[in-house]
């Protein structure tokens, strides 16, 4: 037997080791309704500073988001925890990929001091999946959530979790570190599970959702669907339907763009009027907060939105019930 040793130190690792040697997949012309704003402004050079000065992450950088010009110039920065390396290797993301270090067990305390330094009211909490870890990072999602909480009481806290697949009691934990709103994205419908998220399973992530309710039944739940992966307006009235069976209050709904050509090509660009559709369609299941428009995203305008979500569940209560929205 050989052993290879690789001694060549400042070698540059692909960020997706898994996706290098596949053929480069095609790619279409964007549309004139996919622009967004350059990140040039001086609240950007703000936030870039302060995130870096706290040694974070953040989903906007990491996953290329179109809006990040729009959010940090107004200080809005969603915060990714545990790393920037994800275990799983989903054909729609640019997150990095591979083994992550350890966890950081100074980072709940910086992002609490983060969140006060950039004036946050209402801050989203993501991460990379963390499959190396025995309860997915729950508790580390838990001491985030207890950290802003201490330095920053008023400000709202939104989740954006991973799927924490055969990870017996993480979700429990995290609910009960009681953020205001618990989001976990399905990102795609069934069929496409196998191409776009091999590494997770449909029926587990709508049972979490469902999961969250049955704990705390007050608790917002939300998720999210990335559209023009090939998949069926059938298919994605369905996937409202089996939301809805869970309970989830709030849905969004974007256009999937490509990152590189290593990752799933699109299959098609969703016109305004068909999101408008599918915005229709949704409210009319029950839904009671709806965001689908080509450039939605999870945490856009997150905190605008969790207000109106709450104004419109305070709508639907009867007035014996509205002391407990």
């Amino acid at each position: 037997m050989v052993v290879l040793i690789d001694t060549v130190q400042d070698r540059k690792r692909p960020r997706h080791p898994e996706k290098a040697h596949r053929p480069d997949q095609p790619t279409l012309k964007k549309p004139d309704w996919i622009r967004v704003k350059a990140p040039v402004s001086k609240g950007y050079v703000e936030t870039q500073r302060i995130v870096r000065e706290h040694g974070l992450y953040t989903v906007c950088e990491e996953a290329g988001c179109p809006n990040i010009g729009e959010c940090w110039e107004k200080k809005h920065a969603t915060f990714m925890i545990m790393g920037d390396t994800c275990t799983r290797a989903c054909a729609f993301c640019n997150v990095k990929t591979g083994l992550p270090l350890p966890l950081d067990a100074g980072e709940p305390d910086r992002v609490a001091d983060a969140t006060v330094k950039l004036g946050l009211s209402h801050v989203v909490v993501t991460s990379v999946d963390r499959d190396d870890l025995p309860d997915g990072g729950a508790k580390h999602f838990a001491a985030v959530i207890g950290a802003i909480r201490a330095r920053s009481p008023t400000t709202t806290i939104e989740v954006l979790t991973p799927d924490f697949l055969r990870k017996g009691g993480a979700i429990e934990t995290v609910v009960a570190a009681r953020p205001d709103i618990f989001n976990h994205n399905l990102e795609t419908v069934p069929s496409k599970y196998l191409t776009v998220r091999p590494g997770a399973r449909y029926f587990h992530s709508i049972r979490l959702l469902q999961r969250v309710k049955e704990l705390d039944p007050r608790m917002f739940t939300k998720s999210g669907l990335i559209v023009g992966l090939g998949e069926q307006r059938n298919e994605i009235a369905q996937v409202m339907d089996d939301l809805r069976t869970a309970q989830v209050d709030f849905l969004t709904i974007g256009q999937y763009l490509q990152p590189t050509r290593k990752h799933h090509r699109v299959i098609s660009f969703i016109t305004p009027e068909e999101f408008k559709t599918y915005e229709a369609m949704a409210y009319a299941k029950g839904f009671l907060m709806v965001s689908s428009s080509p450039l939605t995203r999870s945490s856009h305008h997150a905190g605008e939105d969790f207000a109106r979500l709450r104004a419109a569940r305070a709508a639907a209560t009867p007035l014996s019930e509205s002391g407990r929205n």
